[in-house]
């Protein structure tokens, strides 16, 4: 179990915010932070690893204290055991991707785990390519796999699929989803996109103005919880056509279309753009928007 309760004064955009979050998390669970710019995610996920300092707070990460301001506990970023893949990568461009790896080893540290982790993010081949020859889901693969090398506490993943197109975003959201099984990790991620967190995660937490407002189930927050069924998916609407008495409404799913015949009552409300849940009821599709 990992205990969270910080606090800190934050300047957004639209002047000081408090950041305020007395969470917990499951060991082994993907936990997801959700919420418009501004909210906080990026400094709760910096204080949590040491990188910002918090005004007051209590972090204990499987019994041991890491942060405990009141008796001036603050372990170093680096004597927290934990990784962080950021947006931008952050891999060292004078290296080849095996040696990214292995400077990431703690000394004295088995580096078979080197091995293994370029197994499980299939980079056997890329292994002495330096970045500048790499894509950007390549280069993703490879941040993965070097913030695995320490077999952290906590994994933390700061948008980390925010630039890369639907179709590799859908690939590695498959291939730290395989990682986090594979090594039990606890994770969490930072996202804007309502379909990879139904996808992804165990739980999500609603974060706005520095307070979580809301958390559970992704599917239960996101939706009334009227829609049941055998199947359920994600998707944007980016067309709805009349033909008829009927309409039917073209579904981005990934990188796949899918199409949904409706009448008009069910589109009350639902625009071009939206985002939906589609599940299955009585053997029809149904939809419904996300909140």
């Amino acid at each position: 179990m990992i205990q969270i309760s910080v606090q800190k004064k934050l300047l957004a955009a639209d002047g000081e915010i408090k950041l305020n979050v007395n969470i917990s998390l499951k060991k082994g669970k993907l936990t997801t932070i959700y919420g418009p710019s501004g909210a906080g995610k990026t400094s709760l996920l910096r204080i949590i690893s040491g990188l910002l300092k918090a005004d007051k707070g209590r972090i204990v990460v499987n019994q041991k204290t890491w942060l405990d301001t009141d008796k001036k506990i603050s372990l170093k970023p680096q004597e927290r055991k934990l990784g962080f893949v950021f947006q931008d990568y952050a891999l060292f461009p004078n290296m080849t991707v095996k040696e990214n790896l292995l400077f990431a080893l703690d000394k004295g540290q088995d580096k078979k785990i080197i091995t293994n982790l370029i197994a499980i993010t299939e980079l056997e081949s890329l292994k002495d390519r330096k970045p500048e020859n790499l894509s950007g889901g390549q280069k993703q693969r490879v941040a993965l796999a070097r913030a695995l090398v320490r077999k952290p506490d906590i994994l933390m993943l700061d948008e980390p699929l925010s630039a890369l197109d639907p179709a590799m975003r859908n690939k590695l959201q498959d291939y730290i989803l395989k990682v986090h099984k594979e090594y039990n990790l606890t994770t969490v991620l930072i996202s804007h996109e309502v379909g990879e967190i139904v996808k992804m995660s165990d739980t999500v937490l609603i974060l706005e103005k520095g307070e979580v407002i809301k958390q559970g189930n992704p599917f239960d927050v996101f939706t009334n919880k009227q829609i049941s069924g055998k199947f359920q998916f994600t998707g944007e609407i980016i067309n709805i056509k009349k033909e008829d008495i009927i309409y039917v409404v073209t579904i981005l799913i990934g990188s796949s279309f899918v199409k949904v015949v409706a009448e008009e009552n069910e589109l009350k409300d639902i625009n071009i753009g939206d985002t939906v849940i589609v599940a299955s009821k009585a053997f029809n599709p149904i939809f419904q928007k996300v909140k």
